[in-house]
């Protein structure tokens, strides 16, 4: 029976409200969405069928020839979720890749690195990789040396041009056509093809594959779809089917998906250096909305007065950098969880961003801005109490997995603890 979207609740509010701010930001430097074949892929997966277990979703992969998987090219945790499936087949059976982020015309150069010939640095530049496809390299990079170390090949399947929306069908031809040409190469291996999302509606590439090879089992594997997600969360479902071929994996939010594709915007019209504090300053104002402060109450008391002035800076600090003004407790957590909150001097620091660890720091600096004028100090196993409410309401994490925290969380989303008596911990007001 087809699952039916249910109402936002309150763990999704926090989200909704960062995810809503975010989407603002992208939409008018994003108009591939309005294309008749991105909207097709919309249309083509609204609701799901059942939620699947992982050893269901491990039992339809191994009866697979070809794994068609979907890639949110700006989401690392999409290539690292490649990286699984074809590490996970190799111990079972031979085993190939191919990819939409290499050319076939580059397949030599492709070939030159897997024979050890030329190094990561000599293959990055040669491939043109940030020119000619513009994501990360670096998870792209740890893809290619997993599949080096576990697999049979790797092959580039994309064609020029890519950024000609009128054109894409072709390009999934093109795809198909190389994707036979690796079958007759490797006729005894299982194909894993990673391709962006938009190519996986069943009338797209899926189509294709099957027109080439009909005698191949495919099976699909969607990944962190948006329509998908709210339902799924409800549920408490990491895999769902979308029918005997489709299924859908979850390993981020839409959230962090679209917080990386902003940063790859700011990088393509030329901003180097990643600029986080959209990110941070959008996860505080959406969890302090969603638990009913105010971002400019003149005054405290029941509200932290003048959030919106006390927002803390952002810092990033590149991989040799360090931050001098930290204490050792701190520096071992920025390390540790990538991302660190400095109340002393109101400051995010980000080595890595993750989208957990931001939460967390995120709920850190409410809970320091709340109490400012109320108390001489924060009392630290309340602060990790609400550190960890906020990564699960924002985020879904937890990485630190404070009980009393988590406690507090379900307490919450299941109506046993009101916004109020929340907000009155956030203030140094109530106890847990």
């Amino acid at each position: 029976m087809k699952r039916t979207h249910r109402p936002v609740d309150r763990r999704s509010a926090a989200q909704m409200h960062a995810l809503a701010a975010v989407r603002r930001e992208i939409g008018p430097r994003d108009r591939a969405g309005r294309s008749k074949y991105l909207r097709e892929f919309n249309a083509a997966f609204r609701q799901y069928d059942a939620p699947l277990t992982h050893e269901q979703l491990n039992t339809r992969l191994a009866s697979a020839d070809i794994i068609l998987v979907g890639d949110y090219h700006a989401l690392p945790a999409c290539q690292k979720f490649a990286s699984h499936i074809v590490e996970q087949i190799a111990g079972k059976r031979p085993v190939v890749l191919g990819v939409e982020a290499v050319l076939s015309r580059d397949q030599p150069i492709l070939d030159c690195w897997w024979r050890r010939e030329i190094s990561e640095v000599e293959l990055h530049e040669r491939l043109r990789f940030d020119c000619e496809w513009g994501y990360e390299w670096a998870p792209f990079y740890d893809l290619l040396i997993s599949v080096r170390e576990n697999a049979d090949g790797v092959y580039g399947l994309d064609c020029l041009p890519r950024y000609d929306l009128r054109r894409i069908r072709s390009r999934d031809r093109h795809a198909a056509e190389k994707i036979r040409d690796v079958r007759e190469r490797h006729p005894q291996a299982v194909l894993v093809v990673l391709f962006g999302e938009s190519h996986m509606a069943s009338q797209h590439l899926p189509a294709l594959v099957k027109k080439e090879l009909p005698s191949e089992r495919t099976i699909t594997v969607l990944q962190n779809l948006d329509a998908l997600y709210w339902q799924a969360m409800d549920e408490g479902a990491e895999v769902v089917s979308l029918g005997p071929d489709t299924v859908c994996v979850f390993n981020a939010n839409p959230l962090e998906k679209y917080e990386n594709y902003r940063l790859c915007l700011e990088r393509w019209h030329g901003d180097d250096t990643p600029d986080f504090t959209p990110a941070v300053h959008n996860l505080i104002l959406s969890l302090a909305r969603s638990l009913g402060f105010r971002a400019d109450s003149p005054r405290n008391g029941t509200q932290p007065k003048h959030l919106v002035d006390s927002l803390p800076e952002v810092v990033y600090l590149g991989e040799h950098e360090s931050a001098d003004s930290l204490n050792l407790i701190q520096r071992a957590d920025l390390e540790h969880g990538g991302c660190i909150y400095a109340p002393q001097s109101n400051t995010v620091y980000i080595r890595e961003f993750n989208i957990n660890a931001a939460s967390r720091e995120a709920a850190r600096f409410l809970r320091h801005a709340c109490t400012r004028a109320n108390t001489p100090h924060v009392e630290i196993e309340l602060e990790r109490t609400l550190a960890h409410f906020g990564s699960r309401l924002l985020s879904l994490g937890g990485l630190d997995q404070n009980q009393t925290g988590e406690k507090l969380y379900q307490a919450y989303v299941e109506g046993r603890v009101t916004r109020a008596q929340v907000r009155r911990m956030f203030l140094g007001k109530a106890e847990l």
